[in-house]
């Protein structure tokens, strides 16, 4: 009986055991990093930017060939591009290790969803990349430029965006599954951060452009891409962008100053942001607003006779600050009302939160009552620190 359950044990564990049937070996892949999709004639260019794998591999300090190397074909469809990469490629795509995908601009103006819908659909691909569009210029020019301290271009780009998001907070990375989330919302439109390219695009392509301290051609992040649904509409400036990450609490670090009223400049590094958006019913309309509370400390002192220790100078630069990052947030909000109709900020979100059955009213035209909405804006600056010191040695030097 024992011998019988052994055997039968045995058996069925081979149920468990089906093997790695859909198992692919490296050598068979193209690991795939960066992808750039643009439209022309009713035809999607794919542009890939797969890794040079003996050259990543190589202990040798390289062998001066490019670590990446860019295939590019044309479809009716964004799948058969794809699969089309095929005749000119040894290797199929591999989209598991994928980290920024560039959408060209005219791509962008006609409508991403198409190209949404194919990587939601495909199981190979993750959502830990982020999501850009060229600015400019085509996305394959983008993939093309070699950059500088990171080997492989597509994770420079990765590593940039994230850095500056966390550092400056003009941009943003925005994944697969939040881009796609805010399109299908009611009441906000989506943002996407921009990216140009800096200097000669052939030169960008040449790794003499890498041999020199000074590289020619770079890739540098600039202004966000303001959408209606799935399309883009327009641009924000760099300071709108940090403008609408502040109205949004989602500023983790940046830099701001304020004037003194004897010359020259204070510089608050900001450490922290945090914001409160309510949009109410107020007879009978709806009405925004905004309340920020941020936190900083005094980066540079450039004012003569700055006395840092009196607290009626800190209580004056909070103030001064608060003003202008005020100012900074209404004119961004403005700009969204008028040049582009685009809530960005998420005041129809908030509106059906606090009174569903009005935005059940106005959900239809929203954009359009958006436009003409009021709001006001509360901002709160709080200065912990001065730094090291109070107030800088070079006073007593001006003084003497």
């Amino acid at each position: 009986m024992k011998r019988k359950t052994l055997i039968i044990m045995i058996f069925s564990s081979f149920i468990l055991l089906t093997g790695c049937w859909n198992r692919r070996e490296l050598n068979e892949l193209s690991i795939l990093l960066g992808l750039g999709i643009d439209k022309e004639n009713e035809q999607y260019i794919l542009t890939a930017q797969v890794v040079n794998p003996s050259e990543i591999a190589s202990k040798q300090g390289g062998s001066g060939k490019s670590p990446v190397v860019v295939y590019q074909s044309r479809g009716e469809t964004l799948f058969e591009a794809i699969r089309r990469i095929t005749t000119v490629a040894p290797r199929k795509l591999y989209f598991a290790h994928l980290r920024i995908l560039v959408f060209g601009e005219e791509l962008a103006r006609e409508g991403i969803g198409e190209m949404l819908d194919f990587l939601l659909r495909n199981s190979e691909v993750r959502n830990d990349f982020y999501i850009t569009v060229s600015k400019k210029v085509k996305a394959e020019d983008v993939l093309r430029i070699l950059t500088p301290l990171e080997k492989i271009p597509a994770n420079s780009l990765f590593a940039s965006l994230e850095t500056s998001a966390n550092a400056w907070s003009p941009t943003e990375g925005v994944t697969l599954d939040k881009l796609t989330s805010t399109i299908v919302s009611e009441g906000i439109n989506p943002l996407l951060t921009g990216i140009e390219i800096k200097g000669n695009v052939k030169t960008g392509q040449m790794n003499k452009n890498l041999e020199q301290a000074n590289p020619k051609t770079i890739l540098q992040y600039k202004g966000m891409a303001v959408f209606k649904q799935d399309k883009l509409i327009g641009w924000m400036s760099e300071r709108e962008g940090r403008a609408v990450h502040y109205a949004l609490g989602k500023v983790k670090n940046s830099v701001g100053y304020v004037k003194c009223p004897q010359g020259g400049k204070v510089v608050i590094e900001v450490f922290g942001s945090k914001s409160k958006l309510n949009t109410e019913m107020t007879k009978g309309e709806p009405k925004g607003s905004i309340k920020v509370n941020v936190k900083g400390n005094i980066a540079e002192v450039e004012c003569p006779g700055l006395d840092l220790t009196n607290p009626k100078s800190i209580s004056f630069l909070e103030k001064e600050a608060e003003k202008s990052l005020t100012e900074i947030i209404k004119k961004a909000i403005k700009h969204a009302q008028k040049d582009y109709r685009a809530d960005i900020f998420g005041f129809g979100e908030a509106l059906s939160r606090s009174a569903p059955n009005d935005w059940e009213k106005y959900k239809k035209d929203w954009n359009q009552k958006f436009s003409q909405m009021p709001f006001k804006v509360k901002v709160n600056m709080h200065i912990r620190q001065t730094g090291t010191i109070n107030n800088s040695p070079l006073n007593n030097m001006e003084n003497d």
